[in-house]
């Protein structure tokens, strides 16, 4: 089977991880500290795919 992430998006991941342990992570506009580690792993997926990475789209938002 494929990998579904390629391996740069991995090593942005990675570098977003390693910035939220330390403190440094912030959110977009509100430029809050990221606390979170599923937040810390979306923004390094968003910084990857507008580096043109192998991510697949983000999941679409449903309506009820």
């Amino acid at each position: 089977m494929a990998r579904r992430y390629g391996k740069k998006a991995g090593k942005t991941v990675e570098r977003a991880m390693h910035k939220m342990k330390r403190g440094q992570l912030t959110s977009g506009r509100s430029g809050k500290k990221v606390r979170s580690r599923k937040q810390a792993i979306a923004i390094g997926l968003s910084e990857a795919r507008k580096k043109g990475a192998k991510v697949p789209p983000p999941p679409k938002k449903r309506r009820k």
